[in-house]
C-alpha cells in the first residue's frame, strides 16, 4: 500500500504542476493540444467531446507535459488558429503561462505546511535525553531524562528556556555533534576521533561525561545514538503562516546553494537523491508516519517548485528567462539561439538526473537506504 500512496503524491503534485500551465494557458486563451501525465509513448488518450484538447496518460512516468500550439517559433500552425499560438502571444502572457506550473507547486508546499502547522501542535525537540539506541555509544553513559547542559561547551538546557529557545539550542548541539570527524574516510562504525564532552543535569546533580560519536551510514554522520525528548507547541493561524514562509525560506536558500556546491564539493554530491530516493523515502515515511510524509511531499513540491525556476531552458524558468530576453531585445530571439543556450540546461538536467540516480543506486544496494526511521 505504502507503493501506491507514494506513487499517488509523486502524480499528484506532476498533474498539478502540470494543471497549472494548463489552466493558465487557457485562462489567457492560447489553445492546448494535449495535455498527459508522463511522458510518451501514450498508453491511453481521450478527447472529451466538443473539447479542443486530449487527454493521455504515458509509459514512462517521469513527469509530465502541457503541449500548447505554437510553442516552437518554427512550428507550421493552421490559419485557423495562429492567432493562439503560444508565440504569437504578448510576453506577459507567456510567462503567466510558464509560471503558473512553479507557482502552484510553491503555492500546494505553503498550504500543505501551513494546514500541518495550524491543525496540530508544533512538536518541538528540547535539550533533553528522550531515549538510548541499543548498542550506541550512548548507551550506559546517558540516561532518559537527563538534561543537556552543554555538549562540548556549546550551551543546551537552562531553566526558563521557551519550547522555541530549546530547538534552537538544540539544532545548535546537534551541530556540535556532526562536526566531530572520524580518522580518514566515513565508513559504517567509523569512531570520531575526540570525544564529545556532555555535561547533563541528572537527579538534581552536573556530570559531565565523554562519549565517542560513530558514523552511521544512514543519517551520513556522526551520532551519538540517543532521542531528544519533544513537545507539543500550539500555534494560531497567523503564526502557522508564518512558520510555513520561513521554513519554505530556509529550503529555497538551501536548494540553491546545494546545486551550487556541486559543482565543487563531492560531499554535497553524495548528498543528492533522485526521483528514485525522493519516491522511497516517501514510501518508507508512510509506513510509519503519515503526516511526516506529507511535509516531505510538501518540500518535494517546493524543491520542484525552485528548480523549475533556474534560468535554463528545457526548465520553465529558461522558457521565462528568454521571453524576458525578447522584451528587452524589443523582437523574437532566434530558435538557433536558444537551441545553442539551451544546451547548458541540458547538460545541467542531465548532472543533476545522474548524480541523484547514482546515489539512489548506491544507496539501495549498498543496504544503507535513505535515513528514514
Amino acid at each position: 500500500m505504502s507503493y501506491l500512496l507514494a506513487f499517488a503524491g509523486f502524480a499528484a503534485l506532476i498533474i498539478l504542476h502540470e494543471f497549472g500551465h494548463f489552466a493558465a494557458a487557457k485562462a489567457v486563451g492560447m489553445r492546448v493540444e494535449r495535455f498527459a501525465l508522463f511522458f510518451p509513448p501514450l498508453i491511453a488518450k481521450w478527447r472529451p467531446k466538443n473539447s479542443e484538447t486530449e487527454y493521455g496518460i504515458g509509459a514512462i512516468p517521469l513527469g509530465g507535459y502541457v503541449k500548447i500550439t505554437g510553442m516552437s517559433p518554427e512550428e507550421v500552425i493552421a490559419p485557423e488558429v495562429a492567432d493562439r499560438a503560444y508565440f504569437r502571444q504578448p510576453v506577459w502572457k507567456r510567462i503567466v503561462v510558464i509560471a503558473a506550473g512553479p507557482i502552484v507547486n510553491i503555492v500546494l508546499a505553503f498550504l500543505i505546511l501551513w494546514v500541518l502547522f495550524a491543525a496540530r501542535p508544533m512538536q518541538l525537540v528540547q535539550p533533553v535525553v528522550d531515549g538510548i539506541e541499543k548498542n550506541s555509544p550512548a548507551q550506559n553513559v546517558l540516561q532518559p531524562g537527563d538534561r543537556l547542559v552543554s555538549v562540548d561547551g556549546k550551551p543546551g538546557y537552562a531553566p526558563g528556556l521557551t519550547p522555541e529557545q530549546g530547538e534552537e539550542r538544540v539544532l545548535a548541539l546537534r551541530e556540535q555533534i556532526g562536526s566531530h570527524r572520524c580518522a580518514g574516510k566515513p565508513r559504517q562504525n567509523c569512531a570520531a576521533t575526540e570525544p564529545v564532552e556532555i555535561v547533563v543535569l541528572r537527579d538534581g546533580e552536573r556530570r559531565t561525561l565523554q562519549v565517542t560519536p560513530r558514523y552511521d551510514a544512514q543519517a551520513q554522520r556522526l551520532l551519538v545514538g540517543f532521542g531528544f525528548e519533544t513537545r507539543g507547541v500550539d500555534v494560531g493561524v497567523g503564526e502557522a503562516a508564518q512558520l510555513s514562509v520561513t521554513g519554505m525560506w530556509n529550503v529555497t536558500t538551501t536548494t540553491v546553494e546545494s546545486i551550487v556546491k556541486l559543482f565543487y564539493d563531492s560531499e554535497a554530491r553524495d548528498q543528492v537523491s533522485g526521483v528514485v530516493g525522493s519516491y522511497e523515502a516517501t514510501r518508507q515515511t508512510l509506513e510509519f508516519d503519515t503526516v511526516r510524509a506529507v511535509s516531505i511531499l510538501a518540500l518535494i513540491s517546493l524543491s520542484l517548485g525552485i528548480i523549475n525556476l533556474f534560468p535554463f531552458l528545457p526548465l520553465d524558468g529558461g522558457h521565462i528567462f528568454w521571453a524576458l530576453a525578447e522584451k528587452v531585445r524589443g523582437r523574437a530571439i532566434s530558435l538557433r539561439v536558444m537551441e545553442r543556450a539551451s544546451i547548458v540546461g541540458f547538460m545541467l538536467v542531465l548532472f543533476l538526473f545522474y548524480v541523484g540516480l547514482s546515489n539512489d543506486i548506491g544507496r539501495l544496494s549498498s543496504g544503507e537506504g535513505f535515513g528514514v526511521r
